[in-house]
């Protein structure tokens, strides 16, 4: 019995040390992948060796080097009549590339740990990750609200070429007030952008979010929209703000919002009615027929168009259609942009109707109002469908809210132009909230990117 344990030990010890080893064998070979400029600084640095060694013979006019190289000739003919220079010769060579690999292991291991001290992910593999998410695509996101934060969520895994153009006509609970009070522009979802493109995100989405629930003048108000709004402050506007708070937060990309200037939303309803304010328009209860903001024609960020005139791909939405999406689209230099774009354009169509905007919409009819905001333009080549119907417990759930699956009507969606892209992005929380889940969506929508840029 403690004959066959002690072997089961060894070869268990064996097997362990074997995977050390292959794992530690596997780790040195990525410092060898292409783009990591590794292999070319060694190098240099080599060539650098051996020329400073060469000057410094050079400058004692080659006396010492000459009895050092003497006494080397020496040492290499004893060892050559002991050993044949074919077997002496590798020999050397060998413990001379030991050597040098030990040392840059070593070194390696030194800069290892100090990075190490705040996780487990080895350098080289950190390295790794920055160069293939910095060689990613430039994606420009345009949308708001909590459809947008949702995507850039997954999207931040496949580039850090992300710019996501945010709506700033928000006016309804902490945004509004901060609005009213200090003369701000609403931070709520840039704040929701900076949280979900931060690399620390779960701890940050937690502070960011974090709302007040005691305190006079504080209650309701999000730690994220406080700072952004101390940040506007300090720096003199929302773009510096958000700038420097992407730099303090460690963003993966940048969040731009789609114009500094003060817009205000109103649309117009089928019974006549004319509501003011992004958030009293999904409360008015009927059927937006128009949709504009004041002032009419507000300026773009310069950076913002910059961004869509550089970007390698283009994505509209997910979000609430006539209050997140569209009121980037009423900044006429953004709707501009996006439509002389020659990059791959698509739309992110929503799961469900929304009360109070797109009640009883169809994926054309939200194809419809967004041309329609933009002149009769099409914005976008393609419209990013779900698949299947949700649950029948969150079926019930919404229809208890006149909310429905938004219907694929294909056949007028082909005749708007648009080719339909049908995938399974749904994601259900344990409360039957539907969502998009972020890395399905992300991976669906830059598979279609691939597809579309290499069919070029």
């Amino acid at each position: 019995m403690s004959i066959g344990f002690l072997r089961q030990a060894l070869n268990a010890l064996q097997q362990q040390s074997r995977s050390r080893t292959s794992h530690r064998v596997n780790q040195w070979f990525k410092w060898l992948s292409p783009g990591l400029s590794v292999k070319r600084w060694l190098l240099i640095s080599v060539g650098g060796v051996f020329l400073a060694s060469l000057g410094l013979a050079i400058w004692v006019k080659l006396t010492p080097i000459f009895w050092l190289l003497e006494l080397l000739r020496s040492f290499l003919g004893v060892i050559t009549n002991i050993l044949p220079n074919y077997i002496s010769g590798p020999l050397v060579l060998l413990c001379g590339l030991l050597l040098l690999l030990w040392g840059q292991t070593r070194t390696v291991g030194s800069i290892t740990a100090a990075f190490k001290q705040q996780g487990e992910t080895e350098l080289i593999d950190v390295l790794l990750a920055h160069r293939r998410l910095y060689r990613g695509p430039k994606i420009v996101v345009i949308g708001g609200g909590t459809g947008l934060s949702t995507l850039l969520r997954g999207l931040k895994t496949y580039s850090a070429n992300i710019s996501a153009i945010v709506t700033v006509a928000d006016d309804g609970g902490s945004s509004g007030r901060l609005r009213q009070e200090f003369g701000v522009l609403p931070p709520g979802d840039i704040r929701n952008c900076l949280a979900a493109l931060a690399d620390e995100e779960k701890l940050l989405t937690e502070l960011f979010q974090y709302r007040f629930r005691a305190g006079d003048g504080l209650t309701g108000h999000s730690f994220g929209n406080l700072f952004l709004t101390a940040m506007s402050d300090i720096t003199g506007d929302l773009e510096r703000a958000v700038a420097a708070s992407s730099k303090v937060l460690a963003v993966r990309g940048q969040v731009l919002p789609a114009t500094l200037t003060d817009v205000r939303l109103w649309a117009e309803l089928a019974d006549g009615r004319r509501i003011e304010g992004e958030s009293n328009i999904p409360k008015a209860g009927g059927k937006i027929v128009r949709i504009g903001c004041t002032p009419a024609n507000p300026l773009a960020l310069p950076a913002a168009i910059k961004a869509i005139k550089e970007a390698d791909y283009i994505i509209i939405g997910p979000g609430s259609l006539y209050t997140s999406l569209i009121p980037n689209l009423l900044v006429p230099e953004i709707a501009n942009a996006i439509a002389a774009s020659k990059a791959p354009r698509i739309y992110v169509c929503n799961i469900m109707t929304q009360p109070g905007e797109t009640e009883g919409y169809t994926v054309a009819d939200h194809i419809k109002a967004i041309d329609a905001a933009c002149g009769q333009r099409r914005l976008f080549d393609a419209v990013m469908v779900h698949k299947k119907s949700p649950s029948p417990q969150s079926l019930i759930r919404y229809a208890q809210q006149n909310s429905h699956p938004v219907f694929l009507d294909r056949e007028d969606v082909s005749l708007l132009g648009r080719r339909v892209v049908l995938a399974n992005v749904l994601y259900e929380d344990e409360t039957g909230v539907i969502r998009h889940n972020p890395q399905k969506l992300a991976k669906v929508l830059l598979r279609w990117y691939s597809g579309a840029h290499h069919g070029k």
